[in-house]
C-alpha cells in the first residue's frame, strides 16, 4: 500500500490505461486537459535545417509530430510554493 491506498500493481495498471487513452486522444487530433494540472497537445513541426555536431555538416530534420505539455497556472504555483520554502 502507498499514500493513495492502492498497490503498486494497481497504480501501474491505471497509469498504463491513462497513457493509452492519452495517446488515442492525441492521435485522433484531440487535446487533453487535466484541470489543475495542464494540457497535452499534438503539434506538427515543419522540416528545418539542422547540423551534425561532429562534422558541422548541414542536414535536414524531417517534419514530424510532437507531444507538447503546458502546465496549468495552479500546478506552476504549487511547484513554486514548494521550492520557496
Amino acid at each position: 500500500m502507498n499514500k493513495l491506498g492502492s498497490t503498486s500493481e494497481k497504480l501501474k495498471t491505471w497509469l498504463k490505461r491513462f497513457f493509452e487513452e492519452l495517446r488515442c486522444a492525441l492521435e485522433n487530433g484531440d487535446s487533453v486537459k487535466l484541470s489543475g494540472f495542464g494540457n497535452f497537445e499534438l503539434r506538427k513541426k515543419s522540416e528545418r535545417p539542422g547540423r551534425n555536431p561532429k562534422t558541422g555538416e548541414e542536414i535536414p530534420i524531417s517534419a514530424r509530430r510532437v507531444v507538447t505539455f503546458h502546465a496549468s497556472q495552479k500546478l506552476k504555483s504549487k511547484v513554486e510554493e514548494h521550492y520557496a520554502k
